[in-house]
């Protein structure tokens, strides 16, 4: 009852999401952005592992090619409005505080800590349509060098961000973030090096408060 509870409850908010367009959701896709380098496989955070322990379905998948999605005036009003309804919606708040552990990936209710917007906003835009190989968890050192979370999309017009502690979308080389390793996008169980030695770095993400 409380899965299915949990299912109907993001059923309503895809559907919010859709009628729902504010005048920032309306803006033009921007010009364009670069695309990452990429240094060859990693190690994946241990959070993600076990996330995936718990939600199979939702790591599952077969070997892709890469997928661009063709960033239009609707795609980019998509990816604002649901940057901007989850940014909203859940309070940052570390995993020690809510669940006593450094580290605990999962779909956030009312609080939640920087991965468990990356997880939400990429479940929203699967839903939607959007491919999952070019929805990309990504793992960065902030500018206070503390671990975080975004959500990187991978468009015909180069990599944007998805960031809860931004409330603007950019592109992925304009932030102040060292990326360390993202999911590749061939498989969500595979991860790759965006910085080299990345898979003796960045196994657990957890930070400060307010992630």
């Amino acid at each position: 009852m409380l899965k299915t509870l949990i299912q109907i409850g993001m059923v309503a908010s895809v559907v919010a999401l859709g009628v729902n367009t504010s005048a920032s959701a309306t803006e033009r896709a921007p010009q364009s952005a670069e695309f990452a380098k990429v240094y060859g496989k990693t190690l994946p955070p241990i959070g993600w592992v076990q996330f995936c322990q718990r939600h199979k379905r939702d790591c599952a998948g077969k070997t892709t090619a890469g997928s661009r999605v063709r960033l239009t005036d609707e795609t980019w009003s998509q990816l604002v409005r649901v940057n901007t309804h989850v940014n909203a919606k859940v309070e940052p708040v570390t995993d020690q505080e809510l669940y006593n552990v450094a580290e605990h990936w999962t779909y956030p209710g009312a609080q939640g800590d920087c991965e468990d917007y990356v997880l939400l906003k990429r479940k929203y835009l699967m839903s939607m349509g959007w491919p999952r190989e070019s929805l990309l968890v990504t793992v960065v050192l902030d500018e206070n060098r503390e671990g975080h979370a975004v959500l990187t999309v991978v468009t015909d017009m180069g990599e944007f961000v998805l960031d809860n502690q931004n409330p603007e979308i950019l592109p992925w080389n304009t932030t102040r973030y060292t990326y360390i390793k993202r999911q590749a996008q061939q498989h969500p169980q595979l991860w790759v090096a965006l910085t080299p030695g990345a898979s003796k770095r960045a196994r657990h993400i957890s930070g400060k408060s307010g992630d």
